[in-house]
């Protein structure tokens, strides 16, 4: 009798072989070709899945090493980004320090305008006093 895979289930010694055992043979019995060619195409298609397993890890391994070189070209860009950045700020460190005299004396003459600034409107303030008392005097007289 043959079953779906195209192989025979009984064995011509035993007929149907649907016994629980590990294995159909038994001390000093022929040897059953059936069961012979069962286990060659078992151990054929066994080892077909166990090379596609393999060619599929070693096709994860390969998109790795691929994202790993990517990303190792990322992170060289990202450094010589990282270096340019430290030496332009290093120059702007170094022009802030020579500019640094020159804004404090921004800072100074900013300061010296405040002081006339308030000074001046003291000066108006007193002299529109001034000016009314003199009025005040003149309309007097």
């Amino acid at each position: 009798m043959e079953d779906d895979y195209g192989g025979v289930t009984d064995s011509p010694k035993r007929g149907p072989t649907l016994s629980t055992s590990t294995s159909s043979f038994e001390p000093f019995d022929a040897h059953d070709p059936n069961l012979s060619r069962l286990a060659t195409k078992m151990f054929q298609k066994t080892g077909e899945y166990i090379g596609h397993e393999l060619s599929t890890t070693a096709d994860d391994y390969r998109l790795i090493e691929n994202m790993n070189k990517a990303m190792m070209g990322k992170v060289l860009e990202m450094k010589q980004m990282s270096e340019s950045i430290a030496v332009k700020n290093n120059e702007l460190s170094r022009k802030y320090e020579e500019l640094k005299p020159l804004l404090q004396r921004v800072e100074d003459i900013e300061s010296t305008v405040n002081k006339l600034e308030a000074a001046a409107y003291q000066l108006d303030s007193y002299t529109i006093r001034l000016e009314n008392k003199f009025k005040a005097l003149k309309a007097k007289k």
